[in-house]
Formats: structure tokens, C-alpha cells, sequence
């Protein structure tokens, strides 16, 4: 049942709640604030946020406030928010970290889309609705809000951009993305496909966004961006050389899980193939898949069989074969997936055919070196491919629901005019001012 007509009386400030016209959708969403030390902030973000999903939210919400063992008053407001309002739960940590907050609060909703946004609402509301939609409708898994996307409108000081921009355009060389912007506190998921990933996410800091991005698109999960308005509050927790020098080492540390197959993730529905809409299509005839992976292989080997004759100059055989393989591997685990197996027959084969070689011929040449290496590589290349022959399934947000109809908000003559104004600072409006 809709909960109307809720007013909030704290710090000698009324916050009142509008009415709003109520839910047309079934599914639920659970939108989290994480918060540490944000007595200030907290009372006027819910009560925008309230008053927007009142009015304007097709779906059935909830507010989630979590808080990360703050050491001000922000825990008893919180707690008086939720007891003034049945839409408004509270959930209070002992440990800090922004990543522990939100995993915690979405490990633990019901509802069937979750998501997270700063307490200082510098992303724009006018984002949030076409961010749940594609979740909603099963199109999407995850969806980001991005003030790096075609579209998206910034203000904000020239060390943050600077440093946006660097990270992310480091995320695209290095792992190779697809999305824009990792680090924009402006997130949802489908809950079921969001779980499986939690799991597997180790950091519980401010490289949470990020691990979480890169496990989902290594595992072949549909993220949807949406262009935002953002504007920068100064009176922020983050510290962005620190928080910077964190995501570095996490980078890293991500592109070693994904050369090792350690950032697969079992449990994932699959997604089906594609099928025409239309009843009368016509479909071109199918010709045989082609593994992708032989040429991508084929090239990993020439790259390897390269860098290991750079090595011979300095160093033996098999420590130059073992450092030559484990560096193609990490600079291709991207477009070549290779798993553990790969990696195994690599070492394996290439230091066996090494180890013959030296004791069938005293001190070979550098040929008979590239030739081993080669015959051990395509035996390998050839044993891989049979024993992972079948084609991995497509991902496919789990819980899809077939025929969900996502209502938009209809435009009419009241509506705000179609030119945008650039973004502007969020205040509290006059009715919930002091």
C-alpha cells in the first residue's frame, strides 16, 4: 500500500513528503544511500528523493540507508527518517567502506531491482527512471550513469576531470571497456544477476564500482549507460588521489583474475540466441560459426614466440618461455579469454618440447628453439580448442520477466520545455526549508 503524506521534523526543519499518484509497475525497486558522517546532507537528500519517487516513479520503491559507523548523529536521524516513514529502512554497519555498504544493503533486498546513489545528490533525478527502465524490461543487467557518455552535462573542478578522465580512459587501454565512466555513484542491477557477481567482488572500498564493471562485462553482462547531469559537491568524503592510487592496484589485481579464470562467474542465467520479431521475416541462410579464438591465439602465439627471442638475449630458456607466455596472456586476456586450462598447456607444453629439445641437442640454435616452441604451441592451440569446443552461452538478466510493460511519464503542455538549461546546484525546496 502507498504511503502518503509523510512530513520528517528534526534539527527545527520540517521535510514534507507529497502526495503522488502511486505505482503502475510490479516491480519493486530498492534505491541505497550509502553514508558516513552525513548528518548535514542526509535529511535533505531523503526528502528530495522522497518527493521525487512519489510524484514521479512508475515503480514500487524503497529508500535504504546505510550507514557506515559514523561517528556524528547521522545514525539517529536515519533511524528517526525510517521510523517517520514506512518507505525509508535503515541499515547500520560497524565497519566503513562504500563497497561494504552497498553490498550489504543489496545482498540483502527483496526488491527485484536494486540500486545506489551519494547522499549529496549530485547526479541528477531526471536519470533515474531511464536508468531502472532497461533493468525493468529485461533488456539490460546492470546500468551505469555516466558524465563521460555523448550527452552528459558536468560542472565540476578541473583536478576531478582530470583525474575522471585519466582512470577511465587507463580502464579502456588495460581491460579494454566498453562503458565510459566506472566511477559515477549512480548505479542499479537486476537483484538476481547482481548476486553471483557480489560474491566474487573482493574490494569493500571505493574500487567496488569498478571491480563490479569489469566482472560483468568479462562474464558477458548487458551494461546500460545512461547520460547524466552532475554537479560536483565540494563537502565530499572522497579523497581522489587516494581513492586513485586504491583502483590502480585493483586494476591489477583484476587483470591477473582475468587471466587466470579466477573472475569467471558460475550461476549466471543464460541469455537465448537472438530470434527475428517479426513472424514473416526472412532470415539469411547460417553458415557455420567460426571460432574467434584461432585467430586471436594464432596471433598470441607470433607475439609470444617474438618477446620470447627479445628474453633469450638476457636470460634461460625456460624462465624466458615462462615470462614471454604469462605477459601476452595478461596483455590478451581481454580478447582471448584465456583460462586456466590455456595457460596451463602453454607452460606445460612449451617448457616440455624446451626440456627435450636441450637433451636431444647440445646447446641448440635459436631456430630449433622457435621451432619447438611453435610445434608445442600448435598442439596445444589444437587440444584447447577440442576440449572447449562448445561455444560459451550468452548472458541473460536472470528473472527476466516476458511482457513487462515499462509506462513513461506522459509529456503534456505542463511539462518542462524540450531545450535543457544547463545543470544546476539541488536545493531544498521552499515547503521543506526551515
Amino acid at each position: 500500500m502507498r504511503q502518503r503524506g509523510c512530513r520528517h521534523h528534526f534539527a527545527g526543519r520540517v521535510l514534507a513528503i507529497s502526495k503522488g499518484s502511486g505505482s503502475i509497475s510490479p516491480v519493486s525497486v530498492d534505491i541505497v544511500i550509502p553514508v558516513f558522517n552525513e548528518e548535514r546532507a542526509l535529511p535533505g537528500c531523503v526528502a528530495i528523493l522522497h518527493a521525487y519517487l512519489d510524484e514521479r516513479f512508475p515503480f514500487d520503491w524503497t529508500i535504504t540507508v546505510v550507514d557506515n559507523a559514523s561517528t556524528d548523529g547521522t545514525r539517529a536521524i536515519a533511524g528517526d527518517l525510517a521510523l517517520r516513514c514506512p518507505r525509508i529502512r535503515v541499515l547500520c554497519l560497524d565497519r566503513k567502506g562504500k563497497g561494504h555498504a552497498v553490498r550489504s544493503a543489496w545482498s540483502t533486498s527483496r526488491a527485484d531491482v536494486v540500486a545506489y546513489m551519494d547522499v549529496d545528490l549530485s547526479t541528477g533525478l531526471d536519470a533515474l527512471l531511464p536508468l531502472v527502465a532497461a533493468l525493468a524490461n529485461g533488456h539490460s543487467d546492470i546500468a551505469i550513469g555516466s558524465r563521460l557518455a555523448p550527452g552528459a552535462r558536468t560542472v565540476r573542478g578541473v583536478k576531478r576531470e582530470v583525474i575522471s578522465r585519466g582512470y577511465n580512459a587507463m580502464l579502456r587501454m588495460t581491460h579494454r571497456v566498453r562503458f565510459s565512466d566506472a566511477q559515477c555513484g549512480f548505479k542499479a542491477a537486476r537483484a538476481d544477476v547482481i548476486r553471483p557477481l557480489l560474491r566474487h567482488v573482493e574490494d569493500d572500498s571505493w574500487f567496488f564500482d569498478t571491480e563490479l564493471l569489469l566482472l560483468a562485462e568479462h562474464n558477458g553482462l548487458r551494461v546500460h549507460e545512461v547520460a547524466v547531469d552532475w554537479v560536483e559537491d565540494v563537502d565530499s568524503r572522497v579523497g581522489v588521489v587516494g581513492t586513485a592510487a586504491v583502483n590502480l592496484r585493483g586494476t591489477a589485481r583484476l587483470a591477473v583474475a582475468r587471466a587466470s579464470g579466477a573472475a569467471d562467474v558460475a550461476g549466471l542465467p543464460t541469455r537465448p540466441p537472438p530470434r527475428p520479431t517479426h513472424p514473416d521475416a526472412v532470415l539469411a541462410g547460417r553458415r557455420p560459426a567460426k571460432d574467434r579464438r584461432v585467430p586471436l591465439l594464432g596471433v598470441a602465439t607470433a607475439a609470444t614466440l617474438g618477446l620470447y627471442t627479445v628474453l633469450r638475449l638476457w636470460w634461460p630458456q625456460l624462465i624466458a618461455d615462462v615470462v614471454a607466455i604469462s605477459l601476452i596472456a595478461w596483455l590478451g586476456a581481454r580478447a582471448a579469454r584465456l583460462s586456466a586450462l590455456a595457460l596451463g598447456l602453454s607452460y606445460l607444453l612449451t617448457c616440455g618440447a624446451l626440456a627435450v629439445l636441450d637433451a636431444m641437442v647440445h646447446r641448440p640454435g635459436r631456430l630449433l628453439e622457435l621451432a619447438a616452441l611453435l610445434g608445442a604451441a600448435v598442439i596445444g592451440t589444437a587440444g584447447y580448442l577440442a576440449m572447449t569446443r562448445a561455444p560459451a552461452p550468452r548472458r541473460q538478466p536472470a528473472g527476466q520477466r516476458d511482457g513487462v510493460i515499462v509506462r513513461m511519464p506522459a509529456t503534456g503542455p505542463g511539462d518542462r520545455p524540450r531545450t535543457s538549461a544547463a545543470p544546476q546546484p539541488r536545493h531544498l525546496p521552499e515547503e521543506l526549508s526551515a
